[in-house]
């Protein structure tokens, strides 16, 4: 069973930049890790996951070519890059864990096995 806990997140003004890390405990499988954010009155939604077996990436439209998602498995930790931020962005996210999570162009990452408690994220000037 895993714990994630992520950090990184706060007040940032549009077109700044914040990186977020999601700290993996209790690792004993390959699992894949994706992001996820949920603002106030709407859905949790994709915003970008990695896949274990081949590393693939992939990524919400709205943030494509402005957040970059990697792993350093070494520290068991996932990282979430954040530049050109925009009042949009505003929400807080979350990491998840899935042993075979869905993820593609079509899908977005779709994730059921595990979340963090999630970190605040906004952005206003």
């Amino acid at each position: 069973q895993l714990q994630l806990v992520e950090s990184g997140g706060g007040l940032v003004q549009p077109g700044g930049s914040l990186r977020l890390s999601c700290a993996v405990s209790g690792f004993t499988l390959d699992y894949d890790i994706g992001w996820f954010r949920q603002a106030p009155g709407k859905e949790r939604e994709g915003v970008s996951c990695i896949s274990s077996s081949d590393g693939s990436r992939y990524y919400a439209d709205s943030v494509k070519g402005r957040f970059t998602i990697s792993r350093d498995n070494a520290k068991n930790t996932v990282y979430l890059q954040m530049n050109s931020l925009k009042p949009e962005d505003t929400a807080v996210y979350y990491c998840a864990a899935d042993i075979m999570a869905t993820m593609g162009e079509v899908t977005g990452c779709i994730f059921n096995d595990y979340w963090g408690q999630g970190t605040q994220v906004t952005v206003s000037s």
